[in-house]
């Protein structure tokens, strides 16, 4: 009998290798494809777009005064007034601690009232006024309850100072600084890790005592 030799000079255990890669290489391809299907066209056009959406959110409009300046922004609707301040507007000295509106970092004050930024968002606050702890200060002249919190050692590593001084010009504004208990209990959404508590109260009893204008 005759030995039947391949053309191409190979051996037929070699060519049944070659036929499953070839045919590995071809379920890869298919696979790949068919996966390219499901992929929405607006993900495959991105290209070199820095974001790509996430979902049906589309970006909505609004204006904010911030710090006295007008703002124009475009925004995710899902982007919280904290995150906007800190990541749109570079204004990072609202503290981010909990991100669940239990430790007081990120109170601001909204149209004069003290808000939690992280459980605020920021498309709902459209046309308000929005101050932070970058706004406090008049030129290069400290706000009061600052140079309070300085003079009565109000903080120590300072990441919930922000907060705490915010709360605390709330606090005088609002007419709960009549005595130690009531500016404490007023002053209970802000926690200080550090333990800075009885030199906060101090520093707002002062600013109250001293009928200084916050």
């Amino acid at each position: 009998m005759f030995e039947e030799k391949p053309l191409n000079g190979e051996t037929p255990e070699n060519d049944d290798v070659g036929h499953q890669e070839d045919r590995r290489f071809f379920l890869k391809q298919s696979i790949a494809l068919a996966g390219l299907t499901f992929v929405p066209g607006g993900f495959l056009q991105a290209g070199e777009q820095d974001e790509v959406p996430v979902g049906n959110a589309e970006k909505v409009k609004l204006t904010l005064t911030i710090n006295g300046a007008k703002r124009r922004l475009t925004i995710d609707p899902r982007v919280t007034l904290l995150d906007l301040l800190r990541e749109k507007s570079g204004l990072t000295g609202t503290k981010k601690g909990c991100d669940f509106g239990q430790c007081g970092a990120c109170t601001v004050h909204v149209d004069g009232q003290r808000v939690l930024s992280c459980l605020t968002f920021a498309v709902m606050q459209h046309g308000r006024k929005v101050i932070t702890i970058e706004g406090l200060a008049s030129n290069e002249q400290l706000h009061p309850m600052q140079e309070a919190f300085i003079k009565h050692d109000g903080f120590q590593c300072g990441y919930c100072t922000p907060g705490q001084i915010m709360s605390a010009v709330s606090c005088i504004r609002e007419g709960r600084a009549n005595s130690e208990t009531e500016i404490q209990e007023y002053m209970s959404g802000n926690l200080c890790r550090c333990g800075a508590y009885p030199n906060i109260v101090n520093a707002i009893m002062e600013v109250k005592t001293n009928g200084q204008k916050v």
